[in-house]
């Protein structure tokens, strides 16, 4: 095979998906895509805030601006701006160079898993965790770890902490969550720290927290707790793609607790592997989102869906934890094979995605950043695949 045996893996792994996909994009051809209730992608659809629109139309305007190579962490206003933003959020004192402006989220998990990871060291997750962690524990040379999460999708520390070991040098957690839309609170963030204090000291080397951040600001009848103020060995990975709709745009950072061990080397470490990686995040949304701190899109949007979606598969008789953040609702399967009964909602043009890839089977994902009239349009088709089992 002309491919490594590594990433031949990862590409079977996921046909599944591809497969998913293609079968929407056929389904959409032949019944025509408004007749298509496709639930599956996790793509903003809610506008971008009108600021931005105009934060751009001043850059274009701004001869001074540069369009070429930036510093490799970023340029140096924009990451202060962000660490301004973040001190004021968080209650920790951030400096610039505590923060490297990446390409989205991706980049920056990229970033820091080969700057903490050596082959084979393990990245511990809870189950459900969001199906792209895989391929970056195989693109760091790391293994991934999974444990049980509580049966509301929290966190459990006795599991947690069951499931460390002299391996474990990263504890990855995703709040809001993908695929499930739990938001962890500052109890369960603060015995989390308290595991991983415990862990660091049995095994005489320690383990760093990442929390994955991306849909800090779509939240719901809740508040996101700062993760820095339970365990100062943090590193936030974060992006605007869905706080501000710009998923296409590639624009994300890393923030590194300033009391975070060996802090410094490991903020100018990812620094150097974001060089190697894409050299510099995209010089033109750097300068944007430094003016754009704080802002979001009309989260009500996205609460509004959720309800009308909750409301509908509540009446058909599903079974599901009502989600604080996000834009997914992970519904358990009224199959356990969660696979079989997402092919019977194909039947009716409904398209999910199977809890299975996300180390949670007996569950399917659906993705509520979709048109108002997708949600309305599909609940009979819900209603009646539910009867059918």
């Amino acid at each position: 095979m002309p491919i490594a045996k590594q990433i031949g893996r990862m590409v079977e792994a996921s046909a599944m998906i591809k497969a998913m996909f293609e079968e929407g994009a056929r389904l959409k051809a032949e019944h025509g895509a408004q007749n298509v209730f496709d639930f599956s992608l996790g793509n903003p659809d809610v506008p971008p805030p009108a600021q931005f629109k105009q934060v751009l139309k001043d850059l274009i305007d701004d001869d001074e601006v540069n369009h070429g190579y930036t510093p490799n962490p970023g340029i140096a206003a924009v990451r202060q701006a962000v660490a301004d933003y973040l001190s004021a959020e968080h209650g920790v004192p951030f400096l610039a160079d505590a923060i490297v402006m990446t390409v989205g989220a991706a980049g920056a998990l990229n970033d820091i898993f080969k700057t903490l990871l050596n082959p084979g060291e393990q990245i511990l997750v809870t189950a459900p965790y969001f199906v792209g962690y895989n391929q970056y524990a195989v693109m760091a040379g790391a293994v991934l770890k999974s444990a049980p999460s509580t049966a509301d999708f929290h966190l459990d520390p006795a599991a947690i902490e069951a499931a460390v070991t002299e391996k474990t040098r990263v504890m990855l957690i995703n709040s809001p969550n993908n695929p499930t839309g739990a938001v962890y609170s500052k109890s369960e963030l603060d015995e989390l720290g308290a595991v991983l204090e415990r862990a660091s000291y049995r095994f005489g080397r320690r383990i760093y927290l990442v929390s994955d951040e991306p849909y800090r600001k779509i939240v719901y009848e809740a508040e996101v707790p700062s993760v820095f103020q339970s365990y100062p060995h943090t590193i936030v990975v974060n992006s605007y793609s869905k706080e501000l709709s710009l998923a296409g745009e590639r624009i994300g950072y890393l923030a590194v607790h300033p009391d975070a061990e060996d802090a410094g080397l490991i903020a100018g470490t990812a620094g150097f592997i974001n060089s190697m990686l894409c050299v510099n995040a995209p010089a033109m949304m750097q300068r944007a989102v430094a003016r754009l701190q704080g802002v979001t899109v009309d989260i009500s949007i996205y609460q509004r869906r959720r309800d009308i979606l909750c409301r509908g598969l509540a009446d058909a008789g599903y079974e599901f934890t009502v989600p604080l953040g996000a834009f997914y609702l992970f519904v358990k399967s009224p199959l356990a094979d969660d696979m079989a009964f997402v092919n019977l909602l194909k039947e009716e043009l409904i398209l999910a995605v199977p809890g299975v890839g996300f180390g949670a089977p007996g569950y399917f994902r659906l993705s509520y950043a979709v048109p108002d009239a997708t949600i309305s349009g599909s609940l009979e088709g819900f209603k009646r695949t539910r009867k059918k089992v």
